[in-house]
């Protein structure tokens, strides 16, 4: 499977309930911030700023042919800590989701998969941010070597998928979108005995 029946469902709506009434742009480049004035009902305003829809990323579950999961340890600069994540990285212009998927597999921890499994898209800061994420299950994944990006500090983590859901359970993966992608991956690895 490709694509999850969700994601058609990532648009916008065909009525829309505010009107904007002027908008600039405060922040441009890769990840631009704009600023609207925005008529919310009659007699009420407000100001909105936010990242506008369009930028998309992809998260990869990866778990290998003998059933363990394969995490990643990054530094994140804006928390000055490193977390535990699942793959993941953006889509380029103009580039399938599932390349993107199959690129960022293979770049993050050296890996390509078997088979994928499409699961539910979602919206990861729909309050301040239009980012759509699209997540995939990689099964039979092998490993090889990783291509890191010099901005980037990952370590690959390999562990049975028990320890990575205790790790879920436990708080210890504190990455909302990794943790709803592992989420939304349970039900399949049940279904196919992995877990």
């Amino acid at each position: 499977m490709t694509e999850h029946p969700s994601w058609s469902q990532l648009t916008e709506d065909e009525h829309q309930p505010w009107q904007t009434l002027s908008s600039r742009q405060l922040v441009g480049g890769f990840r631009p911030v704009m600023e609207d004035r925005v008529r919310v009902s009659e007699g009420t305003e407000t100001t909105y700023q936010y990242r506008p829809r369009g930028p998309r990323a992809v998260f990869i579950f990866p778990v290998t042919a003998a059933g363990e999961a394969v995490l990643i340890r990054q530094y994140r600069y804006p928390l000055r800590a490193t977390i535990t994540e699942i793959v993941a990285g953006g889509v380029e212009r103009g580039e399938e989701l599932r390349h993107a998927a199959e690129r960022e597999l293979l770049e993050e921890v050296g890996g390509h998969a078997h088979e994928w499994l499409a699961l539910p898209g979602f919206y990861p800061q729909p309050s301040i941010s239009g980012v759509a994420f699209y997540a995939y299950l990689a099964l039979g994944v092998t490993l090889g070597e990783m291509a890191h990006e010099a901005t980037e500090t990952i370590e690959r983590v390999t562990v049975p998928l028990t320890e990575a859901y205790r790790l879920l359970e436990a708080g210890e993966i504190q990455d909302a979108s990794s943790g709803l992608t592992m989420w939304h991956a349970r039900r399949l690895l049940v279904e196919r005995g992995l877990l």
